[in-house]
């Protein structure tokens, strides 16, 4: 029997909308990196972009668990001397959650240029509204 290899012509790509209220980060990215890299699909295929489009709304909803809002820290470099900037969970779920989703999802894909490919069919929103209707997106459960 043979491999099956997924062909970029051969792939069906579908919308899914995942609402976060109540859904703990951590957990909720993993799911979702799974379907933005199409692991759910009997067609996966690793060094294809066999995923689907994934859209999270209420991302200002989210939980994380233990002390994390206040020990956990984003932290990233500017490229200039004296350059780290911390930014506090805290801080961050009050001002820019739909950040920490997309963090948390882009630390759990692929280090390369097909990660990065998959990355960009990750839409995040703060509220219950999004622009994306016209896609007819289909409710996702976790």
């Amino acid at each position: 029997m043979k491999t099956y290899m997924a062909k970029p012509e051969d792939i069906q790509k579908k919308w899914y909308v995942v609402d976060a209220t109540d859904l703990v980060l951590g957990r909720l990215a993993s799911n979702v990196a799974s379907v933005l890299r199409g692991k759910n699909k009997p067609t996966f295929t690793p060094n294809v972009d066999t995923g689907d489009y994934v859209i999270v709304i209420n991302c200002d909803k989210v939980v994380l668990t233990g002390n994390k809002l206040e020990d956990k820290y984003h932290t990233h470099y500017t490229g200039y001397i004296g350059g780290l900037k911390q930014v506090q969970y805290k801080t961050l779920m009050a001002n820019h959650p739909e950040q920490a989703v997309y963090l948390a999802v882009k630390g759990m894909l692929p280090k390369n240029s097909l990660g990065r490919k998959q990355l960009t069919k990750l839409h995040c929103y703060a509220g219950a509204e999004h622009g994306h209707d016209a896609q007819k997106p289909e409710v996702l459960k976790f």
